[in-house]
């Protein structure tokens, strides 16, 4: 689903990813874990394709295509998508107006049906894209849309950051819903999302680069008892 080779990308003067491999096979979810300002975000950027993120050396191959020089819109057409840890508020653009893309009406296709089991009323179809909403709403809101585009590989920038226990738990069960029999990658910090999706790998990217893969329960069990002090320690 997606092979990365010895990737390096820029953005501006700065180096945010250096030498990165991943391999992430059709139908399997990996985790990324990682400190504050090792270079997650910045993978999930280059991946999607942000006009910003400029590949130095190495390739992203997606569905057998080599999209290191396409542009975002064209990655979206063959399969992937991304939850963005801080999504933009955009006015003008409601909900429905998103959700028509995908659906021929919304009264039909299970529209409702999915915004009641995310905890959303009706009157947000109305409202602009996250313009007013709570980090919750922003979060179910980005799953909702995700839920109708269906994308093959989905991208999460820690779908579990500053979300209570009670919209955990509703995101918690649609992000498993959303990778169920798909590919995705994960950025966590807590590893509560692992209650809720069934990973198959996780790998650790310190200073620009994945420095270990192993299972993810032995991973996020590690960093919780240890750190990441422990794996740069491990590592050196």
């Amino acid at each position: 689903m997606l092979l990365i080779e010895d990737l390096t990308v820029e953005v501006g003067n700065k180096r945010v990813i250096e030498g990165l491999s991943l391999h992430i096979p059709e139908k399997e979810t990996h985790l990324l874990f990682g400190p504050n300002g090792s270079g997650k975000t910045s993978l999930i950027m280059a991946i999607i394709g942000a006009p910003s993120y400029k590949v130095i050396k190495g390739r992203i191959i997606f569905k057998d295509v080599d999209v290191t020089d396409l542009p975002t819109n064209e990655r979206v057409k063959l399969g992937m998508g991304v939850a963005f840890q801080m999504p933009p508020v955009i006015r003008g653009v409601r909900l429905k107006d998103v959700l028509r893309i995908h659906t021929e009406s919304l009264s039909k296709g299970g529209v409702m049906d999915q915004m009641n089991k995310m905890g959303l009323s009706a009157q947000f179809l109305d409202r602009d894209i996250n313009y007013g909403f709570s980090g919750g709403e922003i979060k179910r809101s980005e799953l909702l849309q995700l839920m109708f585009q269906k994308p093959e590989f989905t991208m999460f920038d820690e779908p579990d950051s500053g979300v209570d226990i009670e919209n955990m738990e509703v995101v918690g069960k649609a992000l498993g819903e959303l990778l169920e029999g798909r590919s995705g990658l994960v950025i966590t910090h807590m590893g509560y999302i692992l209650k809720y999706i069934k990973a198959t790998k996780a790998h650790v990217l310190i200073d620009r680069s994945i420095r270990c893969s192993s299972d993810p329960q032995a991973i996020f069990k590690q960093i919780m008892e240890c750190g990441y002090g422990r794996c740069v320690e491990c590592l050196s």
